[in-house]
């Protein structure tokens, strides 16, 4: 886990890949290209790069426009922007009509520090996750995101990629098999079973090499695929772990992950939750590691819910 890089990196990087195999891979950005990685894209492609301003509800009005003419159109921007600013749109022009239209919403979270509250966004998946026919992806690293990027193209309807702004580790491999709508598995365990997704996980696979040096073996279930969620994964993890489930989610513990594993679990025998998440506070500006301890979003965090349960 020493070669850092953000999924947002991961985004522009897959969209080059995936340009160069079809022809019909065409995307949009509101004037923040070099932010959400798709600057990659226009220097390599420039013909099917649309820069629609500042002006995110155009954006996925253009990106259904296209979608129904035989384009696979990925519209991007900061998250608060897409799944807030263009949240009416993408549920009546994209959802509603089962338009096979790719949303990303770059910067999500509380890590675009210097931001402030205003573009730090922790609501997304809970917004996302409402929609019927939405397909939300939250990959956890660099190589995991180029891969679900060339998932989402050949995934036929709509989908929203939250990606972060922050370099974080990298936890899988290049050529690691990733499907949607199936979790994957990075440590397995049978004391405690953590549940993560985005830049969450590699910090709990952090946790989890550290449980180990003091003797608790932890599973750690990474969801890229959030909705839908593959509940048969969880139910099996956490039987094997006594019933000890642990969510980790850098979004507002109302709406998301966390909601979802729980209502999943919900009638199960002795499960015994915990959940490391945003605790119902917008963001605020400062540095990135200062915002992520004052939130609890930290591996030292995972670490004290891990116990606290085991105890």
């Amino acid at each position: 886990m020493n070669e850092k890089k953000a999924t947002r990196q991961g985004y522009g990087d897959g969209l080059v890949e995936l340009g160069k195999k079809y022809s019909d891979v065409i995307v949009l950005d509101a004037d923040l290209g070099n932010a959400t990685g798709t600057l990659t894209f226009r220097n390599a492609f420039p013909e099917r790069y649309i820069e629609a301003g500042i002006a995110e509800q155009n954006l996925i009005g253009m990106a259904a426009g296209f979608s129904k003419v035989g384009y696979v159109p990925f519209a991007s921007s900061f998250a608060m922007f897409t799944a807030g600013r263009a949240f009416e749109i993408i549920r009546n022009a994209v959802a509603y009509s089962k338009a096979n239209v790719k949303i990303i919403g770059s910067h999500s979270g509380i890590t675009p520090a210097g931001d402030g509250g205003t573009h730090q966004c922790i609501e997304d998946i809970a917004l996302m996750r409402a929609i019927p026919e939405m397909t939300v992806l939250s990959p956890c690293d660099y190589n995991q995101t180029k891969l679900l990027v060339e998932a989402a193209y050949h995934f036929q309807g709509p989908v929203y990629m939250r990606t972060s702004r922050e370099p974080m580790p990298i936890v899988t491999a290049a050529d690691a098999a990733v499907k949607i709508g199936k979790a994957q598995k990075l440590r397995d365990g049978n004391d405690i079973c953590i549940v993560a997704t985005g830049i969450m996980t590699p910090m709990a696979v952090e946790a989890a090499e550290k449980l180990e040096k003091d003797g608790i073996h932890a599973t750690v279930l990474n969801i890229h695929t959030i909705k839908p969620l593959d509940t048969d994964a969880i139910f099996d993890s956490v039987a094997a772990c006594d019933g000890r489930v642990l969510i980790c989610e850098e979004a507002n513990q109302y709406g998301g992950l966390g909601e979802a594993v729980a209502y999943k679990l919900f009638g199960k025998t002795d499960v015994k939750m915990a959940h490391v998440a945003v605790n119902d506070r917008f963001g605020q500006s400062g540095l990135t590691a200062e915002l992520l301890d004052d939130y609890g979003i930290t591996v030292c965090n995972i670490l004290n819910h891990a116990k606290s349960l085991l105890n």
